[in-house]
């Protein structure tokens, strides 16, 4: 634990943890004062309700006899600098395959975190979507969908299912626009679709389809557009139609 003077001294900091047995970073995050010992804390305490896979390494760590290493990355910062530098030392993990143990990305990833160059103009000056003239499902895949490589879920998985699809709906609708934080990432054309089975095994009327590449009139007209400024405040559907 830090002293009085030595916490007065740090300030904000970023922090890394660190298996001793593989010397590798497995969490990081921002705090002032003891902060960083915390999880240690947490994981020791019989009472501790919220598991999660990071104190599940700090016992197995304990558990062969060893102790975490703690390490401060930066110091002596302001809350912003520090909520910036965690986010991208998370991102950059993240985008490089290390399996760190946070639960959630860094503060403001979503907006300011890695992206291609196309992915950055596509943010600040993607065109519009104004008019579409196909029938179509657009479904909003931002809870199912992490950009970066170590992503369980694709974005065609993402798209694909489960969704409530009317009889109706199924019928007339040709393709599905995959919506990611206000733009179509991608375009598929709906070839067949299936019924879902749920957890629950219960029936109901959720459905995903089987989809493949449409002509590239089709991609052209529509990947990579804006539909932000179409989009209605407040609105929780995932999943609108254009037919």
């Amino acid at each position: 634990m830090f002293d009085t003077i030595t916490s007065q001294k740090l300030g904000y900091y970023v922090y890394a943890l660190v298996n001793p047995l593989t010397k590798k970073v497995f969490y990081i995050g921002k705090g002032v004062e003891n902060r960083v010992f915390s999880h240690l804390e947490c994981a020791l305490d019989p009472n501790q309700s919220n598991e999660s896979d990071k104190l599940e390494e700090i016992r197995d760590i304990i558990k062969k006899g060893n102790s975490v290493e703690h390490y401060i990355l930066r110091h002596g910062l302001t809350e912003d600098q520090a909520f910036m530098i965690e986010s991208t030392l998370i991102d950059f993990a993240s985008f490089n395959d290390l399996m760190l143990k946070n639960e959630v990305r860094g503060h403001g990833s979503e907006y300011y975190g890695i992206k291609s160059t196309d992915e950055i103009v596509r943010q600040y000056n993607a065109p519009k979507l104004d008019h579409i003239s196909d029938p179509v499902i657009i479904i909003n895949i931002n809870k199912k969908y992490k950009r970066f490589k170590n992503s369980a879920v694709s974005i065609y998985d993402a798209t694909r299912e489960a969704w409530v699809v009317s009889e109706q709906r199924r019928s007339s609708v040709k393709y599905a626009l995959a919506e990611y934080q206000g733009i179509i990432v991608a375009v598929y054309k709906i070839d067949k679709w299936f019924a879902v089975q749920t957890s629950d095994n219960q029936k109901n009327n959720r459905w995903g389809f089987e989809g493949s590449k449409p002509s590239e009139v089709i991609i052209e007209k529509y990947l990579n557009k804006s539909i932000a400024h179409a989009k209605k405040p407040g609105a929780a559907n995932p999943i609108r139609f254009s037919i």
